[in-house]
């Protein structure tokens, strides 16, 4: 027999020395049947990332599926606010109960547990961690076609914990026209490949402003380079957000699941 390496990799042997891959993923609540877990992910902040995962809930719930949104932005939450939601969430003896939106998505999100919303969280990487799991493994989600993971922009802790905790099925990269975007979208693409996690595709937000008058389009970031992005990354664009005034209305009044958006569709109906 060769000496051992200690590299259970190459070797064939099932001596008492190996060591399986340890698996971080933590265990889905008992209450809970979650049949997909798509991330909205960002390489930096400011990008809309959250509005968008906030639309592509309210459009999936709209088309029939049952949809629930874990706020994993724990520092910088604003889902609960998009939705108009103020009450706080409950707990019974089975676990933490998501509030439920009026259109009926169910949600999480640190500002459900906090007695002032405008408190802020100065809380070190591995406490926000461990707040995430328990977002996964404590809240009582029950049936759920679909939930949607609204995560902080980036790379760092919250990420890895997102990709290691939760089975996530799918990332969609949310981006704008700005050419340091394409620098960013590919630091997310990678973190993701890295993490053997699949690029669902592209969103661009902030793509144009469409003139309500005349109906031209102006370019207010730069011209879009996101279907170049997309075909050197081989991922589909999913959608080009314009810039829209009454959606920021609607958002500012609560009422996000008001906003109807179009060019989602054909991402929604393909869910």
């Amino acid at each position: 027999m060769s000496e051992c390496n200690h590299d259970c990799s190459s070797c064939s042997s099932n001596c008492a020395d190996r060591t399986q891959p340890q698996s971080f993923q933590q265990p889905m609540n008992k209450f809970s049947n979650i049949k997909k877990v798509i991330g909205v992910v960002s390489g930096k902040g400011g990008v809309g990332k959250s509005l968008v995962t906030c639309m592509l809930a309210s459009k999936a719930q709209k088309a029939g599926l049952k949809v629930g949104i874990l706020d994993a932005d724990v520092t910088g939450p604003s889902v609960p606010k998009s939705f108009g939601i103020t009450t706080k969430a409950l707990q019974d003896e089975n676990g933490l109960l998501p509030t439920v939106t009026d259109s009926g998505i169910k949600m999480m999100s640190i500002n459900l547990l906090l007695e002032n919303e405008n408190a802020p969280v100065v809380w070190r990487g591995p406490v926000i961690s461990g707040v995430i799991q328990q977002f996964w493994s404590d809240v009582c989600w029950g049936e759920l076609d679909y939930l949607f993971v609204d995560m902080p922009p980036g790379t760092g802790d919250v990420a890895l914990t997102v990709f290691q905790s939760l089975p996530v099925d799918g990332i969609v990269i949310v981006s704008t026209p700005q050419d340091l975007v394409k620098m960013i979208v590919n630091k997310a693409y990678n973190m993701a490949q890295l993490m053997n996690v699949p690029v669902l595709g592209l969103i661009e937000n902030m793509s144009c402003f469409v003139c309500p008058d005349c109906g031209k389009k102006h370019s207010i970031f730069g011209e879009s380079q996101i279907d170049e992005t997309a075909a050197e990354l081989n991922v589909p664009v999913l959608a080009k957000l314009p810039i829209d005034p009454e959606n920021a209305k609607l958002v500012d009044a609560g009422r996000v699941e008001d906003i109807k958006c179009p060019e989602l569709d054909e991402f929604i109906s393909a869910l």
